[in-house]
């Protein structure tokens, strides 16, 4: 008999803890038969609306995190073809005195080079070629040589080291350049050093 009203006691515990120790789930769906078929339309219509909002939170969460996305990858490739551009450029300004002094050589050289032929022709012909070469890998890589003889100073591009009078020039046109200067697209990268007629 004991026994008996012991397994009573233990059923009815049981069913007493059962709603607590689940999620409320079992409770909400015993409500839910209990509700008459227009009270559970509005409980459905109310969950609903409810997963809707949820969903629509959850896409916008989405849109956002993919833009995100785009933008991080925009912004790295960006920074990375920075970086490779200004490699580029501290390697260029570093070139730059190298093809100013072919020139340099080639100009003294075509100056001083009298009528016989012999191996210092194709010696010059070869530093010709080198120099040419230079150059085209500089305009391959986006460097032109700023103007200078016979055009207006620009102290953006231009470096006054001398002023001169001059009979061929107006005041204020570049009448020598002491040094060549380069751009590197639209940058300055080197100044050129031009002296300017007064």
């Amino acid at each position: 008999m004991t026994n008996g009203h012991g397994d009573q006691d233990f059923i009815k515990v049981e069913s007493a803890e059962a709603p607590e120790s689940t999620d409320g789930t079992e409770a909400t769906l015993d409500n839910f038969a209990s509700l008459s078929p227009e009270e559970q339309l509005a409980v459905m219509r109310n969950d609903l609306e409810e997963i809707r909002q949820e969903s629509a939170q959850s896409r916008e969460l989405a849109q956002r995190a993919q833009a995100d996305l785009v933008n991080f990858r925009r912004r790295a490739e960006e920074e990375r073809i920075a970086v490779q551009q200004d490699a580029n450029r501290r390697l260029i300004i570093h070139l730059l005195p190298v093809i100013d002094e072919l020139e340099l050589a080639i100009n003294h050289l075509s100056d001083g080079n009298s009528a016989e032929s012999g191996p210092a022709d194709s010696w010059v012909e070869g530093i010709k070629l080198i120099h040419r070469k230079a150059q085209s890998l500089l305009e391959s890589e986006g460097v032109s040589q700023i103007e200078t003889v016979g055009v207006q100073f620009n102290p953006l591009q231009h470096e006054a080291i001398g002023v001169v009078d001059s009979a061929e020039h107006s005041p204020g046109y570049v009448v020598e350049v002491v040094r060549n200067g380069y751009r590197l697209r639209d940058r300055v990268i080197q100044a050129a050093q031009v002296v300017v007629a007064r």
